[in-house]
């Protein structure tokens, strides 16, 4: 992300535009968001936009660095709790869709094939996975194919699916049975 001001007054705007590119962005893609509509639903401008991101792809960027970051932090990961994780990431993808129809757009508009990132974001989870198999506590096979599984078990039912998209009106019921089911399903996936 790029480097955002440091005054309180430059940060809060500078996080209303990335709260409004945001749900922009998740609605829209890449090239059907519209600058003209995140400044104005962010009450800015297009100067301070373009000041603290550069251009529309850039803070695209940046939309993205937010959510994933806003998403590690709130479920952080445990390589011995990959079930409880997983049922976090389903729950994540409740409260918060838009980092999924972010990726969703990547797929669609920038990136259709390998990684959707570029980096290391999931490096401390592939060096825990490592660990843990070379502990015996996890299946052997390849980290990143056992993340990459576990990560689209927790969204089998997120905006991504498709088969169907939960929605977090629906009856608890509903999410419960889906938790304890995907719970079993990854305890079983990952067990040495």
């Amino acid at each position: 992300m790029p480097e955002l001001p440091t005054t309180p007054r430059g940060a809060a705007t500078s996080r209303r535009i990335l709260d409004a590119a945001a749900e922009e962005f998740a609605e829209r893609g890449i090239a059907g968001a519209r600058i003209e509509r995140i400044v104005s639903a962010a009450r800015t401008n297009k100067a301070q936009l373009y000041g603290y991101f550069g251009n529309k792809d850039g803070l695209f960027d940046a939309v993205v660095e937010d959510r994933v970051n806003d998403s590690t932090q709130a479920i952080p990961f445990d390589v011995d709790d990959l079930p409880g994780w997983a049922v976090r990431v389903y729950d994540q993808n409740l409260r918060r869709p838009d980092l999924v129809r972010l990726i969703a757009w990547i797929r669609l508009e920038r990136n259709s094939t390998g990684l959707w990132f570029a980096g290391a974001q999931h490096d401390h989870k592939l060096a825990a996975i490592a660990q843990a198999q070379a502990d015996g506590r996890m299946c052997p096979g390849d980290p990143f194919e056992i993340l990459t599984l576990v990560i689209s078990m927790a969204s089998a039912w997120s905006p991504a699916s498709g088969v169907y998209t939960a929605t977090p009106d629906e009856p608890e019921a509903d999410h419960e049975r889906r938790r304890e089911l995907l719970r079993a399903s990854v305890a079983r996936a990952v067990a040495p």
